[in-house]
């Protein structure tokens, strides 16, 4: 299932993110992680100092790959409205959820400071990230200047965690679709004649 050049640590935190996303925090046992990831208790400890520790370090890798993501198409070529688009349409496994969104579902992480500080700090970033692009969008004169890029921004995540919410509820990625397209008309429509 991992590649031979993954290291112990490697498929430790790898198979501690898959079994967050897919379990939650509870439901992810050490035995669990060490199955999934073909490794021993020994192994384990050795590198983290248990679950928390370990679930700690798979957090921060599933947030860094989902800025890296989202980033990718927020810094890339094109008017703001096209890089929001971009974002708001990349490919997506809608039906998992968001692997980061997902955690503030699960009252362990959000009770636990040290496990919920990257998932808040990430939708932070997010929503700071995407009123970047939106301002950027106003002073080109591509938005109108009442739109409110802060508030824009909050709504585009929002959209985003409930699309996954309404898709996972309906089984179809189509629910999902069809917020983000909602969204993107509403934006389209500030845009400046």
């Amino acid at each position: 299932m991992y590649s031979a050049r993954m290291t112990t640590s490697e498929r430790l935190v790898d198979a501690t993110r898959e079994l967050l996303w897919e379990r939650g925090y509870v439901g992810t046992s050490p035995r669990a992680i060490q199955q999934r990831a073909g490794a021993g208790q020994g192994s384990m400890y050795h590198h983290f100092a248990g679950k928390p520790d370990l679930a700690l370090a798979a957090i921060r890798r599933t947030a860094e790959e989902m800025r890296a993501a989202a980033e990718g198409v927020l810094g890339g070529e094109g008017t703001a409205y096209a890089r929001v688009a971009a974002y708001l349409r990349r490919e997506r496994d809608v039906l998992r959820g968001c692997p980061v969104g997902r955690l503030t579902m699960d009252p362990d992480v959000v009770a636990d400071d040290a496990l919920r500080a990257p998932v808040d700090e990430t939708l932070d970033w997010l929503r700071g990230r995407l009123a970047g692009v939106l301002r950027e969008g106003v002073a080109s004169g591509e938005f109108d200047g009442a739109l409110d890029a802060e508030r824009t921004a909050a709504a585009v995540v929002a959209t985003v965690q409930g699309g996954y919410v309404l898709a996972r509820a309906s089984g179809s990625a189509a629910a999902f679709d069809t917020a983000v397209d909602g969204l993107l008309s509403l934006l389209a429509g500030r845009r400046a004649a």
